[in-house]
């Protein structure tokens, strides 16, 4: 991080905070690209099952650790628990955090974004795939590839954020 804010991707450490179907196959798909995947989930069968097929580089249930040493923090539970952790992240991330979701609605979660504290970069996301089935055992690091992932980024979003955002969503589409 340079004048808190993330410059590449290459140098992130990305914290993907639910790894059932889309945050285990978005952090797959992010693993050897950016500096360390850290994988977050309450269930630590899913975690062990995160790094035994190669999702992660590291696991955690704790998601204040995670999220103090994230560079980007990407939330990827159902959006009720979206917009719950919106308002208990805050205080442990650092300046120029970019902050994203891929929940699948947008209007309350952008608003729930708006209180973010003003050093965080949020930017919302939504993913436009999926499988008839969920779970971590599901998860594929070639779901998002070659599909439509939508950018919505707030009046505070940083030109840098979104550059950063837009360079994950490129990563995964290769």
């Amino acid at each position: 991080m340079v004048d808190g804010e993330m410059r590449s991707l290459a140098d992130a450490t990305v914290s993907v905070v639910g790894l059932g179907l889309m945050g285990g196959s978005l952090a797959g798909a992010l693993r050897g690209r950016c500096r360390t995947v850290i994988g977050v989930d309450r269930d630590s069968r899913v975690l062990d099952a995160a790094l035994e097929q190669g999702f992660v580089d590291q696991a955690s249930m704790i998601l204040e650790e995670a999220a103090a040493v994230a560079d980007i923090m990407i939330l990827a539970t159902p959006v009720r628990t979206i917009l719950r952790l919106l308002g208990e992240i805050g205080p442990w991330l650092r300046a120029g955090t970019l902050v994203m979701d891929l929940g699948s609605t947008k209007a309350e979660i952008l608003t729930a974004m708006e209180e973010l504290p003003a050093h965080v970069q949020p930017l919302g996301g939504h993913p436009m795939c999926g499988k008839e089935i969920s779970g971590i055992g599901a998860a594929d690091v070639g779901l998002f590839r070659g599909r439509t992932f939508i950018l919505s980024p707030l009046s505070r979003t940083s030109t840098g954020a979104l550059r950063l955002g837009e360079e994950l969503v490129w990563v995964r589409r290769r």
